[in-house]
C-alpha cells in the first residue's frame, strides 16, 4: 500500500490549488501556441510540444514543479517511491493531459457559438477532474491513477494564491475603515 505511506507523510491538496495551477499552465501554453502561424494542425502539435516540453522536461528538471505547481507550492510525486516520477511516467501522465487539454482549446476556440461542440470537447477535461472530487481519500485524477502519480505540497514555490489571500483581506480592511 504505497499509496497510504505517501499520504500520511504529505498534507492533501486542496482542489481549487491544484485547478488554479493547472490553468496557469494551461493558459501559458495555449498563449504560446496560439501565436504560431498556421492551420489547427500545425497549432495542435505546437500546443503538444510545448505541453510535454513544460510539464515533462521543465518539472523533471524542477523537482516536480511546472510553473503553475511552482506558483502554488505544489509538486507531482511518484506514489510508489515517493519522489519526482522518471521521464517515462511524467510523459505518460501528461501526455494524457495534454491531449485531454487539446480538446478544450478546441472546444474554447470553438466557443460560444456552438455550445454542444465546447461542451462535448471539455467534457474530457471535466471527467478527469472529476475523478480529483469523487476521489477524496488519495485526490488523484484519472491520469494520475494510470501514472500512478499524486500531487502534493511542499514549502518551495511562491505561495501566489496565499498572497492574493493576503493582498484582498487588506484591500477588504481599508474599504471598511
Amino acid at each position: 500500500m504505497p499509496i497510504e505511506l505517501v499520504d500520511k507523510r504529505f498534507p492533501k491538496v486542496p482542489i481549487e490549488r491544484r485547478a488554479i495551477a493547472f490553468l496557469i499552465d494551461f493558459v501559458l501554453v495555449w498563449l504560446v501556441s496560439s501565436l504560431v502561424p498556421g492551420n489547427v494542425i500545425a497549432r495542435s502539435f505546437v500546443f503538444l510540444l510545448v505541453w510535454l516540453i513544460w510539464r515533462v522536461v521543465i518539472v523533471a528538471q524542477n523537482q516536480g514543479q511546472s510553473l503553475g505547481r511552482w506558483a502554488l507550492d505544489l509538486k507531482v510525486i511518484d506514489a510508489e517511491f515517493s519522489k519526482i516520477p522518471q521521464l517515462l511516467t511524467l510523459t505518460k501522465r501528461e501526455a494524457i493531459t495534454g491531449f485531454l487539454a487539446l480538446l478544450a482549446t478546441f472546444g474554447l476556440t470553438i466557443g460560444l457559438a456552438n455550445g454542444i461542440s465546447l461542451l462535448l470537447l471539455c467534457a474530457p477535461l471535466m471527467v478527469d477532474w472529476g475523478a480529483v472530487m469523487s476521489d477524496t481519500e488519495h485526490r488523484q485524477a484519472f491520469h494520475d491513477k494510470i501514472a500512478a502519480t499524486l500531487i502534493v505540497q511542499t514549502r518551495r514555490g511562491f505561495s501566489l494564491d496565499l498572497k492574493v489571500k493576503k493582498v484582498l483581506a487588506q484591500l477588504q480592511s481599508r474599504v471598511r475603515r
